[in-house]
């Protein structure tokens, strides 16, 4: 049987009992499904235009001839399917790679380096062992005596000590450090390279963060320290779930669904690093070392590592700092001799993309008191200096990545980022890229929100004023909505509304991140005068507008100037302690001294939440700059 998709014009095979979604994803196109195939998202709708098709399930919102993919099975007979160009595709996402540049205060010594050793050869009365000579040597050079050497190693040896003649280039990486910080010369290191006589040339590493939704890696040379290309896409996992819960439970309950995620976080991985490799005309096996970023079960699911336990009470991950793993049995697109490390956790749901970030904003290095925070479907934050520092985490909810809204998606092309209102409610709205208007992003939500509140079109509950007498405030089928730009300007000939339902999970978003940080602050006994400096972290807080985030009661009402946008500081922390054994160290012995506050325990975060589920907040002294009615 034939699956035909439009307008793409793509007819790919299919097989009896499979899932349509599936058969799309077989042609090479991705559609959002947040709730992970479970039917529940509606994310997944594509127009039936020909043939049958078994439904498992139905929404009641779906249109005529539409059908969820995730939930319709081939049966018998060819299939043509349209899927409209409105949001649903995810294609063209706006990617933070590393653009904001933060100071690296450690020196170049990589978690793999080559060193040149010329032994002396072997006579009737220097007759040790090869290995020995090796290992003699090194020491005499280098200072490196504790070392392990592999079979393999041990196999290439004779051969490479004497094609070379006792001239040989040794690659060593970094297995463990007993000490802190005191230099790859004097931890325990592995021989994963040897090469007959003097090796020259470049060699590389990977700074790998995996986002929940997006991959970032950085591809630097391990010679000057350099990135030499950057590239950003799509986490493939998100076709098994958009938030973390939903993957676990896919990874659990799904029939091989662990090694589906595995494959997913690496193949998304592999697609960057192989499209810059062949830019940059390197071999896969001049990368000797990956260090990964990642939260808590980004992380297990990329290492195949069950994660099943950290969503069940008592939320215990199977590792905080898993072990150096050689690449070969990943399959990471790189030397397969050559390890991957990851960064550490502090708890199930504080992981090394945060502990990574307070490595690179410097803020456990620190006197005065800085709140680091990265918002996504989770809120992450740290508080602290150099003396203490203190993690908590939150369920934001899909609605900043385009979850739970009626016109939500992500930052791609066509969302709608900012909008302005003139009189008699005209209005204009700007879009990624200039393109036309197909939904609305995460900043543009708030930013819509902020100027509705200050227009007085929605008052502090969210609820729309129903006085307002013109034709965009409307009774619609899911409810009261307005709409932001008409059918006839968008890329798919429908309304672009904004519901209140969709505002009531924004208040609820905005409410837990608020929530977590003042129950962040009462733990210590501080308040945000205390507090020297705010960091917004990652790509939805480098495009975020501080003052409408404030406005809504999202952020704290500070002064502006105590806010700074510091990027994408989990690839900058893992790109640190990729090129700095030092930095590595560093990041581990931090977070076994951070503190990590789980939110479920006791009341405090509850009844900070709800109180923050007004516009700007219940309390009006915590917001005195925000002029409300």
């Amino acid at each position: 049987m034939k699956l035909s998709i439009r307008p793409d014009n793509l007819v790919v095979d299919i097989e009896k009992g499979g899932s349509l979604l599936e058969g799309v994803r077989s042609a090479g196109i991705n559609l959002a499904s947040s709730c992970g195939g479970k039917g529940t998202c509606g994310k997944c709708k594509v127009e039936l235009v020909t043939g049958n098709l078994e439904t498992k399930a139905s929404m009641k919102k779906l249109g005529a001839n539409e059908v969820l993919s995730c939930q319709s099975f081939f049966t018998d007979g060819d299939v043509t399917i349209n899927i409209p160009n409105d949001g649903r595709r995810l294609s063209g996402h706006k990617v933070l790679i590393n653009e904001i540049s933060l100071p690296n205060p450690f020196g170049l010594e990589p978690l793999f380096r080559r060193v040149v050793l010329r032994l002396p050869e072997p006579s009737l009365d220097n007759n040790i062992d090869d290995l020995s000579r090796l290992l003699v040597e090194l020491k005499r050079e280098i200072g490196i005596e504790d070392i392990y050497f592999s079979l393999e190693m041990m196999q290439k040896l004779p051969r490479v000590l004497r094609e070379g003649n006792w001239t040989v280039t040794v690659g060593l990486a970094l297995l463990s450090c007993t000490e802190g910080g005191c230099g790859i010369n004097g931890c325990r290191t592995e021989i994963i390279e040897l090469e007959p006589g003097e090796v020259q040339g470049a060699y590389y590493g990977l700074a790998v963060d995996i986002g929940t939704t997006t991959v970032k890696v950085n591809l630097v040379d391990l010679t000057t320290g350099e990135t030499v290309a950057s590239g950003g896409e799509y986490n493939l996992q998100q076709r098994y779930g958009d938030d973390v819960i939903n993957r676990i439970v896919y990874s659990t309950d799904e029939k091989d669904g662990l090694n589906r995620l595995q494959q997913a976080a690496l193949t998304s991985i592999n697609n960057l690093v192989q499209k810059m490799l062949s830019e940059q005309k390197i071999k896969e096996e001049h990368i000797y070392t990956c260090v990964v970023a990642g939260n808590t079960t980004m992380v297990h699911l990329f290492l195949g590592i069950p994660a099943n336990n950290i969503r069940l009470e008592p939320y215990i991950p199977a590792a905080s700092l898993p072990y150096p793993v050689k690449s070969r049995y990943l399959g990471l697109a790189m030397n397969p001799n050559g390890f991957i490390y990851t960064l550490p956790a502090v708890g199930s749901y504080v992981g090394g993309d945060i502990t990574s970030g307070v490595l690179a904003t410097r803020l456990s290095s620190k006197e005065r008191i800085s709140l680091l925070i990265d918002i996504g479907t989770n809120g992450e934050m740290v508080l602290g200096n150099s003396d203490w520092q203190i993690s908590c985490a939150c369920s934001a909810g899909p609605c900043f990545e385009g979850g739970g809204i009626k016109y939500g998606m992500r930052a791609m092309d066509g969302a709608i980022d900012k909008v302005d209102i003139g009189p008699d409610y005209e209005i204009t709205v700007n879009t990624i890229n200039d393109k036309k208007p197909q939904g609305i992003c995460g900043s543009g939500l708030i930013d819509i929100m902020s100027t509705f509140l200050k227009e007085e079109i929605i008052g502090r509950t969210g609820k729309f004023d129903k006085n307002i007498k013109n034709t965009r405030l409307r009774l619609g089928e899911e409810g009261w909505e307005f709409v932001l730009v008409w059918g006839k300007d968008t890329e798919h000939g429908n309304d672009i509304v904004i519901l209140e339902t969709d505002i009531d999970n924004v208040i609820r978003a905005k409410g837990a991140i608020f929530g977590a940080i003042r129950v962040l602050m009462k733990n210590v006994g501080m308040t945000f005068d205390n507090v020297s400096e705010i960091l917004i972290a990652g790509g939805f807080g480098n495009s975020l507008n501080i003052k409408d985030a404030i406005t809504i009661g999202m952020l704290p009402d500070v002064p502006l100037e105590k806010y700074r946008y510091v990027g994408n500081t989990s690839l900058k922390g893992a790109q640190m302690s990729l090129t700095s054994v030092r930095a590595f160290e560093e990041v581990k012995e931090m977070s076994k001294g951070m503190t990590y506050l789980d939110l479920s325990i006791g009341n405090d975060f509850m009844e900070e939440f709800v109180s923050a589920l007004f516009l700007p907040h219940t309390d009006f002294t915590l917001f005195k700059s925000v002029a409300v009615n």
